[in-house]
């Protein structure tokens, strides 16, 4: 849904047009994929980054538009809502000093924000969900003006026969209250991670993706409060999935997904296809062979592991794998070192993922990823030739010696590998990911969002990890 359209307001002959183009892209799909027409170029990646823009006391403000007009960089775009944007990154080959090169780009697109954050008197953070969030900022007025989100929240809404979107979430404390908007989706914020796979080994990449889901969140977790409720380590999980709740159990728009790939990752566009209703009929002229419907349509199917079609610059079509599970911040560093454990993890895991998810199925990878998502690095979940183990173990002994492993394999710099895959152990080590030192910070303290934000921008500020972070 990064993708503007002309209007918001949609016919039945607009959907019919764009169902009969859906269809053809998806066959062409699996005919380009059976005939082996897709790139085999793999190991290339790249982020997006949603952040907040506060006030100097931690409230959002909304000034996306001006802000965005005044830094005119192409890299940093609007988000659903008017006190959001999304920073993103050009696309590097994962090998070499890749790793400190995205570090140095990110911080460099990260201080360029702040400075003209700065100029109009307001503050750039990146948090899972902002502490100090208040329930009645998340209104229409604070939208994006733009017509994709009034035709995104528009179509939800219809498809719900006007029924306002309900939040219930059960955690230390417990949060029910309905919207009649999308804007609930707004509250998350998150680390975006793409890699470009090899078509030949898709699959085996998407399944470990899936499995490693779990742990990654437990680490990175960053999300404890909303509207001055302390519920899940990461609270974004089940929140995006409420704001945006349409369809059955297994085929939610937000959805940790109904299975591991078996054979292709054409099996998720075919489910795209047989058990999604258009949300938004996108006219476009393209080419079928630029599948831009089936492309469009994908995009807001919001799968924890998305598939992603894209091109090489020769114009072979590619897959990539977007792993959206990680929250937004603490840091640059931290983001860095969240991307460098995914990208070892997954491609360590994915050389022997065919016989570990024989040891662990699907419904025991969904539950260990809510399990983590609820309790954090407390959580105890099951794994291959583990049993039921605690994550930190697992984390400690079995998955950061694999992520070293994994990025070892693309020949990363040795530096850089011990940098960032060190952060990562040493969060462990500590038990301070961004959720537990929020939770600490309030322990200490009490439940003063606002201030709570302003130390946690403070610190986020220094520059150093979060598990550096003082109370």
């Amino acid at each position: 849904m990064g993708q503007e359209i002309e209007s918001s307001h949609f016919s039945n002959h607009d959907f019919n047009l764009f169902n009969s183009y859906l269809k053809e892209e998806t066959l062409l799909l699996s005919e380009l994929l059976n005939n082996h027409k897709f790139s085999n170029n793999g190991s290339i990646v790249g982020f997006e980054i949603e952040a907040l823009l506060v006030s100097l006391s931690g409230a959002p403000v909304p000034v996306n538009k001006s802000f965005l007009n005044k830094l005119n960089n192409p890299l940093v775009v609007h988000e659903l809502a008017a006190f959001n944007v999304e920073l993103n990154s050009n696309p590097i080959n994962l090998k070499n000093n890749a790793l400190s090169r995205m570090e140095a780009e990110l911080q460099s697109t990260w201080d360029n924000c702040c400075d003209v954050a700065k100029e109009l008197s307001i503050e750039m953070m990146m948090i899972g969900i902002l502490p100090s969030l208040q329930e009645h900022q998340l209104t229409l007025e604070n939208m994006s003006k733009l017509n994709r989100y009034k035709a995104l929240n528009d179509q939800i809404l219809n498809l719900r026969d006007g029924k306002p979107l309900k939040l219930d979430i059960n955690g230390i404390d417990s949060i029910q209250t309905a919207h009649q908007s999308v804007m609930l989706e707004s509250a998350c914020s998150s680390l975006q991670l793409h890699l470009q796979v090899p078509c030949d080994v898709a699959t085996q990449f998407y399944n470990a993706s899936i499995m490693l889901s779990a742990p990654i969140i437990a680490a990175t977790a960053n999300s404890p409060f909303l509207f001055g409720c302390d519920l899940w380590n990461e609270t974004r999980i089940p929140l995006f999935e409420q704001a945006v709740e349409l369809g059955s159990e297994d085929f939610r728009r937000v959805t940790f997904g109904s299975s591991y790939v078996k054979e292709s990752m054409f099996e998720c566009y075919q489910e795209n296809l047989q058990h999604y209703p258009v949300l938004v009929p996108l006219k476009e002229e393209e080419a079928i062979s630029q599948l831009s419907h089936l492309r469009f349509h994908n995009g807001t199917i919001w799968r924890w592991n998305r598939p992603l079609i894209g091109f090489d610059q020769n114009g072979t079509p590619h897959i990539r794998i977007e792993h959206r599970v990680i929250p937004s911040g603490p840091t640059t560093i931290d983001s860095i070192a969240n991307a460098a454990f995914y990208y070892g993890l997954v491609h360590d895991l994915a050389e022997n993922i065919d016989i570990l998810i024989k040891e662990l199925s699907f419904l025991e990878a969904k539950d260990n990823f809510y399990n983590c998502a609820k309790h954090g690095l407390s959580a105890m979940i099951d794994w291959p030739n583990q049993g039921n183990i605690h994550t930190s173990e697992l984390l400690l002994h079995t998955l950061i010696p694999a992520a070293r492993r994994g990025l070892k394999k693309l020949d990363i710099l040795e530096e850089d590998i011990n940098k960032y895959i060190s952060i990562i152990e040493q969060r462990i080590e500590t038990q301070q990911n961004g959720a537990n030192w929020q939770r600490m910070w309030v322990k200490k303290y009490g439940k003063d969002f606002h201030r709570l934000t302003r130390a946690y921008l403070d610190r986020q500020n220094s520059g150093l990890p979060v598990h550096q972070w003082t109370i």
